[in-house]
């Protein structure tokens, strides 16, 4: 009894929807007719025609769509599978130059099993930060030399004292759009860039 008074009295609510070809939300509008009989006489307002995101540049569309209504297959992405996927490996700095990278963009699926090796190869020290996104992944382990550091939560950063690499193998369990920096380089420097986990 108490809930149908708490329902009776709260505002009415907007309704997002979002169709599974990755079109363009839709706002239900408010309704004068409570009738569910659909005789209004109206026709049906036309459907959208679905449109995929599509990966331009390396970027997937970080900037302009949000993750959730990206699709992993629409983008290419290999299907779910038990065992752990290799994400492309990022270095930072190189023989030629110490503020490169090799990559800026990553795309990974949500419920995926990853395993992501991040060296240092440039005369600098490091500290890739990206705390958005070690906050929204299980971490299994980090893997350094062939020792392995198992924890409950996630790392602050990973720090590069020296060339070296550090693997760090997790599942993604929240979509989103998250950025990583190597930190005091992100300015003019440019070294970071975007990962995004899709449904």
């Amino acid at each position: 009894m108490l809930t149908i008074a708490m329902l009776a009295c709260m505002p009415p609510l907007t309704a997002f929807a979002q169709d599974t070809g990755g079109a363009a939300q839709t706002q239900a509008a408010p309704d004068d007719d409570d009738d569910d009989d659909d005789d209004d006489g109206g026709e049906p307002a036309a459907a959208a025609p679905a449109t995929a995101p599509a990966a331009t540049g390396g970027n997937a569309g970080n900037a302009q769509m949000p993750a959730s209504a990206m699709s992993a297959e629409a983008l290419g992405l290999p299907p779910l599978s038990r065992s752990s996927q290799d994400v492309p490996e990022l270095i930072l700095g190189s023989a030629d130059g110490d503020f490169t990278v090799n990559e800026k963009d990553f795309v990974m699926r949500v419920g995926q099993a990853y395993r992501w090796r991040i060296s240092s190869e440039g005369n600098l020290e490091y500290k890739l930060r990206a705390p958005d996104f070690f906050r929204n992944v299980w971490f299994n382990q980090i893997v350094i030399s062939d020792l392995e550091v198992h924890m409950a939560g996630p790392p602050a950063w990973l720090e590069y004292d020296a060339k070296g690499t550090i693997q760090i193998q997790f599942n993604t369990v929240r979509p989103g759009n998250f950025e990583w920096w190597v930190e005091g380089l992100d300015g003019s420097q440019g070294m970071k860039g975007t990962i995004t986990v899709v449904p």
